[in-house]
């Protein structure tokens, strides 16, 4: 991939977030790192070595007293050459230091440039590239430690060794396309039918790895929904930990959607709190549960919330496409309470005592596809999950060719391109803008 126009300029921005802090990071990368150090440090500091400098604007002015930090291209984050200005965390002084920089050459940094020119100079493929903004964005440990594994080239490691496979068996099907079918003995067709089926079980390996990944990235979005007053409010509190939601004996209290993002068991999963499914006259309640229809839809897992030891009416604009949970609350005004028997798993609990609420996390985790082997996952993205249905796809369409070897060859292709899109060896520039835009500033 050739580097584009617009990475010879020289990009600054503040790397740290925004507001006050005791530490303030301005970051630099760019072919006028050198003369643009010289300028507001008065010297060019010595190659990955902390030194205490005044920073001044163009007109000499004092800015601010901190640590100046150089390294040298290619040994640097973007494999530019790289300056970072290290003050004081006012928001003040940061725009400061920042102007200071953009008067003597730089230009402001778009979202996620500094780790899309580390792409370009190859200092991390497109896989690891994402997995930058994955650990920022991460929502529990376990989704960091996927990040950091996919960040430290894990990930990419195990899609090399799939497309490593794929060039061995192209290689062999280059070699039978030298010889006439009828001389193509037995043997060679087993060969390249057995070395294609190792192939899929290690796709279909890392593709549950990145299913279960895929979970930890996004969460599970868990819609709470049932008729007013089944505990749905006091549900959601419990599993919360603290009061989110208001809880009354009055139906129809809950008017708008609640979320709240709760960690079970390392998983990421974003609660939804929503009004009680029934016609109600009133004009408030009526478009709050228009709004509880719009989060089903949108749900992974459904917990359908009735009241213990009551007649389960059906509920109706529940969605078919999501998993679902019948969950039985008020179990300690029912005790001894069984639920019916259902297609759907069912657990009893109690919002008020506490019971049942473990089995119900662990039901959640279930019916999202979680499973906590203790092995490693992989922080999949949407895009990445697609591409390895596209090669699973194009695999199994090269078994029913083992006798075409033409086709047969163009399949393999096929689901090797798909492969090098999820590292960026085949990587369209449209694609590259959308993934780095999603990126903060100054990273």
């Amino acid at each position: 991939m050739e580097k584009d126009e617009v990475a010879r300029d020289t990009i600054a921005a503040i790397a740290t977030p925004i507001g006050r802090g005791g530490i303030g990071v301005v970051r630099l990368s760019g072919p006028k790192v050198r003369e643009i150090a010289q300028a507001l440090t008065g010297r060019l500091p010595k190659a990955r070595n902390a030194s205490l400098c005044l920073i001044t604007d163009a007109r000499g002015e004092r800015i601010d007293e901190g640590i100046v930090l150089y390294f040298p291209a290619p040994h640097s984050y973007t494999g530019e050459a790289v300056l970072e200005l290290q003050g004081h965390g006012g928001p003040v002084v940061m725009q400061a230091v920042l102007a200071a920089c953009l008067d003597a050459g730089a230009r402001l940094a778009e979202p996620g440039e500094f780790t899309r020119r580390a792409f370009l100079e190859g200092k991390l493929d497109l896989a690891q590239a994402e997995a930058v903004a994955d650990l920022i964005d991460a929502a529990s440990r376990e989704a960091a430690r996927s990040a950091l594994r996919s960040l430290k080239g894990e990930f990419s490691a195990v899609i090399g060794a799939l497309n490593a496979q794929l060039i061995e068996l192209r290689a062999l099907v280059e070699a039978m396309l030298d010889f006439p079918e009828e001389e193509v003995d037995r043997l060679h067709v087993h060969d390249a039918a057995a070395r294609l089926a190792r192939v899929r079980a290690a796709l279909e390996e890392v593709l549950g790895k990145s299913r279960q990944g895929s979970l930890l990235r996004s969460g599970i979005q868990v819609v709470l929904a049932g008729r007013p007053n089944v505990g749905k409010s006091s549900l959601m509190n419990r599993l919360a930990g603290e009061e989110r939601a208001i809880v009354t004996p009055i139906p129809g209290t809950t008017r708008d959607a609640l979320r709240e993002l709760l960690d079970i068991g390392g998983v990421p999963v974003i609660l939804v709190d929503t009004a009680g499914l029934r016609v109600s006259a009133d004009e408030i309640e009526r478009l709050g549960v228009e709004r509880t229809r719009h989060e089903l839809e949108r749900a992974d897992v459904v917990l359908a919330v009735f009241e213990a030891g009551q007649i389960a009416e059906p509920l109706a604009h529940l969605p078919a496409g999501a998993a679902r949970i019948d969950v039985f609350n008020k179990a300690d005004l029912a005790p001894g309470f069984l639920p019916p028997a259902t297609v759907h798993a069912a657990v009893v609990v109690s919002a008020k005592t506490g019971v049942g609420l473990d089995e119900l996390r662990r039901a959640i985790l279930h019916a999202a596809g979680w499973a906590s082997t203790g092995e490693s996952v992989f922080l999949a993205r949407e895009r990445h999950l697609r591409a390895l249905e596209s090669a699973r796809s194009r695999l199994k369409a090269a078994a029913g060719e083992l006798r075409r070897w033409e086709f047969f060859a163009e399949e393999l292709r096929l689901a090797q391109n798909a492969l090098g899109s999820i590292t960026g060896e085949f990587t369209a520039d449209d694609l590259l803008g959308e993934i780095f835009a999603r990126f903060c500033i100054g990273k």
